[in-house]
């Protein structure tokens, strides 16, 4: 493997960088979490435009041909940026609808930006685990009929394309659904991070027609695990890119704020806080980076890799987060100080696609089965 990036993709951070700088500043992150979708729909068009939805995804499936390590690049970025609206919901869509096949109406539109995606997974109970999805596909006239709710789906009050997990006779059910059929019911509920809007998703005998059977059985397990690989790298990057931001203004912060006559920076409890936030960042940074490769490039070490990034990066932003407060004072837990967006955003994240005690199960998990 590489242990840097490729010159390429330092040029795919820096552009990511420098459009997210100009078009998504701080400002226009409050102003679109105080709207009740978060979404912009000319940043929108330009994320869209760099093809940055389908970034990963191959050319036959209307991507770009790259490959995950891009991802990484350009999530990181996001999170760096604070990125409000549905790219992860879309990207986990297409991701999913992808590795089905392919062959779904429903993928070119997601990777285009011509449609924005969500994927309906959890229920009641919380749990990631796609063992535990209750939520049942009955069988009718060549598709599904489709009868009970989601909780917590990630960008469902603008998605218009809904891939249903539920539970058909042989075993889970990979489902489209279009936003606007009769019968689906959205209701957004109350989230931490305002820049990621949530939403139960309930189903009241909705008719799923063949053409949105994504998959079914032991293809519909195979080709959701992988996109929950994706999706909760595509999360660690964002992380990562919060940790990164907040250490930088953290170290900004304490080369100018002054106590008793002297910058802050030059107090040793001080420099502990900032060497800790670089050490856990940076070591996040590895995990994060050697998960994406694996992904590409060792399969078979994907699931481990990216369980043990995700157990690393949930501790570690957390950390980074509670040590750039601590640098900032009373400033840093306040509503004028950008520091509280990415605070938010570091917890919800936290527990997005499992917590690090469900990532450290999965951990133990696959080293019993090996």
């Amino acid at each position: 493997m590489e242990f840097d990036l490729s010159k390429p993709q330092k040029l795919l951070q820096k552009s990511a960088r420098d459009v997210f700088a100009r078009e998504c500043p701080a400002k226009r992150v409050r102003e679109l979490m105080a709207t009740d979708t978060a979404l912009d729909a000319k940043l929108w068009s330009t994320v869209a435009d760099q093809g940055w939805l389908g970034i990963h995804l191959d050319e036959s499936h209307g991507g770009l041909g790259l490959g995950t390590v891009d991802l990484a690049v350009v999530a990181e970025e996001m999170g760096r940026a604070c990125f409000p609206g549905p790219f992860l919901g879309t990207v986990w869509a297409a991701t999913l609808l992808s590795a089905a096949g392919g062959k779904s109406k429903f993928l070119e539109p997601l990777t285009t930006g011509a449609a924005k995606g969500a994927v309906a997974l959890l229920e009641a109970d919380g749990s990631w685990n796609p063992d535990h999805v209750q939520l049942k596909a009955t069988a009718a006239g060549g598709g599904y009929k489709l009868t009970g709710r989601k909780a917590f789906v990630s960008d469902a009050n603008v998605a218009d394309t809904i891939v249903c997990v539920a539970r058909g006779a042989d075993g889970l059910v990979l489902l489209a659904v279009s936003a606007k059929d009769p019968g689906v019911k959205i209701t957004p509920t109350s989230a931490l991070d305002q820049t990621r809007k949530l939403a139960d998703v309930t189903f009241e005998g909705v008719s799923v027609a063949a053409d949105g059977v994504i998959a079914t059985g032991e293809a519909a397990r195979k080709a959701l695990d992988h996109s929950l690989q994706v999706a909760t790298l595509v999360t660690a990057a964002d992380m990562l890119g919060g940790m990164q931001w907040i250490l930088a203004d953290s170290v900004e912060y304490a080369k100018t704020r002054q106590q008793f006559g002297k910058v802050i920076g030059s107090f040793q409890a001080v420099q502990h806080m900032c060497a800790d936030m670089l050490l856990w960042t940076e070591s996040s940074r590895s995990a994060i980076y050697y998960a994406a490769w694996a992904l590409g490039a060792e399969p078979a070490s994907a699931a481990s890799a990216i369980a043990n990034a995700k157990v690393y990066v949930s501790d570690a932003s957390r950390e980074v987060a509670n040590r750039g407060v601590q640098v900032h004072g009373g400033i840093g837990f306040t509503w004028e100080h950008d520091l509280q967006l990415y605070y938010k955003r570091s917890k919800a994240s936290e527990i997005l696609f499992g917590d690090a005690t469900y990532h450290r199960e999965q951990v133990a998990a696959l080293a019993f089965d090996a």
